[in-house]
């Protein structure tokens, strides 16, 4: 009897278990639905900016402009679904009458990495992709220098800034080549890791090269044939272009211009065909106001057509790679309390909400997005310049959206950027300051020249034309200087051409024991292009010149 009665306790106490497990897996099913319906925009109700606020900004809009002197830029705001304001300010290019209006075009630069994201979104909902299929499924010729990485890549790695690689870590490699994205990423396994694999975030634009290079494998079409059918065309962005070759006769284009300290100066437009993947759409904050209403309303679009689930919005949007968050920045934005990238987004909390949203730096170019999905918000500004006032311009925005401080982000950001300015010419300064007065080099002119390689790279030439040095880098034709002695055996690097992200620099020869000169050391200053990590080493004289 005593045992009948104790295993009718334990037939129960099971049965109870069962019940408690199938009610705690039930309400975990519905905390994941609740989380995915809460990130779901078209689920909230939040009051709009109003007609005086928005008005308000117009004009302030125009006075940041002003203040920071940039040529001409374009501001789209939505919210609820609808478009707020849509317009132009200033000029396309400086020095002419043409005003930029809302669908001047610009280059929007990184804010591309959205785009590659959800053109892999797609493909993962229609069972093509997995996110965390192994990378080698589809590019098994790509190496990285490390094994682990090389082996273990997966696809969600590449949108991520995790594959241990630095921040714009072989950014030379596409800027101005002719080398393709299968080519750039093949020469990339020359590139030292900065962190772990996925120890570290390292913001790569050669990833999202890779990722480019799924979507054609996983899709059979290009990465630009892709986001055109799957993504451009059903939203209507019908002046959006994604190489400078399609601006070819068009009109309302805005022209890009090196921001220096004092002035901004007009510069040609720079094709970024081979890192299209990563940077390379040309679009108008009309057409971006199509974006991110596409982007507000978790993937659907106005007649109810899906590009993407709001359940793949949601993953878009989670954090996937911590981004340091330093004490400057936290003193600075106390509200602040992580930084995060997503899956082709930049991810912060503010003021109590969510913000998601990036930016993008072009030759002559800046442009910003940020989105606060809780009160179904978004913004986009396009600029012909090279400042941070983009990011000024969206934070004053964001505060009359949730009722934040009154706080002047165009001044403080302003000072914040002159100050970088001249930090930025002042490590040039630096660079270029002889240690020695008076020196000579060590040995004659011709003793210098020659062909030098780099493995990542490939190759440079230096040769005397009428007793100076000249320097060639083969893979860009416009990438030539002038040497002019510093001091010893090093040199000042005097471009040909006015570049948008650097000016002078210094190129050292190193002598083996037998004196001849087998390597040259690179110091260009600045802040996107690491010309440090070309390793450029003799291999051979330099040709000899036709009479």
């Amino acid at each position: 009897m005593a045992q009948t009665v104790r295993t009718g306790i334990l037939l129960i106490g099971i049965l109870l278990l069962a019940i408690a497990c199938c009610d705690t897996s039930q309400l975990i099913a519905q905390d994941t639905q609740r989380a995915v319906v809460a990130s779901d925009p078209s689920t909230q109700s939040p009051v709009g900016l109003n007609a005086e606020q928005i008005a308000a900004l117009d004009a302030q809009i125009e006075q940041m402009r002003k203040d920071w002197e940039v040529p001409g830029l374009s501001v789209v705001i939505v919210q609820n679904d609808q478009v707020l304001l849509c317009k132009g300010y200033g000029v396309r290019e400086l020095g002419k009458d043409a005003a930029a209006d809302e669908d001047t075009l610009y280059a929007i630069a990184s804010n591309t990495k959205a785009f590659t994201a959800a053109a892999l979104a797609i493909l993962v909902e229609e069972g093509k992709v997995r996110w965390d299929d192994p990378v080698s499924k589809y590019l098994p010729w790509l190496r990285l220098s490390d094994p682990l990485a090389t082996s273990d890549l997966r696809v969600r790695d590449l949108l991520c800034h995790r594959s241990g690689l630095g921040t714009f870590s072989g950014d030379l490699l596409w800027w101005g080549t002719p080398y393709s994205p299968r080519e750039i990423l093949e020469r990339s396994v020359h590139l030292k890791p900065e962190n772990p694999f996925r120890g570290g975030y390292g913001y790569s634009n050669l990833m999202y090269l890779a990722a480019g290079e799924v979507i054609h494998v996983a899709s059979g079409m290009s990465w630009g044939d892709f986001a055109q059918k799957r993504i451009l065309d059903p939203l209507k962005m019908e002046r959006t272009r994604v190489s400078t070759h399609d601006l070819v006769g068009m009109s309302n284009v805005a022209t890009p211009h090196k921001t220096l300290a004092d002035r901004s100066v007009p510069i040609p437009w720079m094709n970024w065909d081979s890192m299209v993947a990563a940077g390379g759409i040309i679009s108008s904050a009309s057409d971006m106001s199509a974006w991110l209403r596409l982007q507000l309303r978790g993937g659907t679009l106005v007649d109810g057509t899906r590009i993407f689930s709001p359940e793949t919005s949601y993953e878009m949007w989670q954090p996937q790679t911590i981004i340091p968050l330093s004490k400057a920045r936290s003193l600075r934005i106390p509200s602040n309390h992580f930084r995060a990238y997503g899956l082709g987004w930049s991810l912060a909390d503010y003021q109590g909400v969510k913000l998601v949203g990036h930016s993008g730096g072009y030759d002559g170019m800046y442009s910003e997005t940020l989105m606060v999905p809780e009160r179904k918000l978004g913004i986009a500004v396009l600029t012909n310049s090279m400042t941070s006032i983009g990011n000024a311009i969206c934070y004053t925005i964001v505060d009359r959206a949730v009722k934040g401080p009154d706080r002047d982000w165009s001044s403080e950001n302003l000072k914040q950027f002159r100050k970088g300015r001249e930090e930025f010419y002042g490590k040039i300064a630096a660079a270029i300051k002889p240690t020695a007065e008076g020196t000579q080099p060590s040995h004659p002119v011709e003793a210098y020249t020659g062909v030098f390689e780099c493995p990542l790279y490939g190759k440079a030439t230096v040769e005397t034309n009428e007793d100076k040095l000249r320097i060639r880098f083969q893979p860009y034709s416009e990438l030539t200087a002038t040497l002019e002695h510093l001091h010893y055996d090093t040199f000042v690097i005097k471009w040909d051409k006015s570049f948008a992200w650097f000016e002078e620099g210094t190129a050292h020869f190193v002598a083996d024991a037998t004196g001849q000169f087998t390597r040259i050391e690179l110091n260009v200053p600045n802040d996107d292009l690491w010309f440090h990590e070309l390793k450029l080493s003799r291999i051979g004289p330099a040709p000899k010149k036709s009479r």
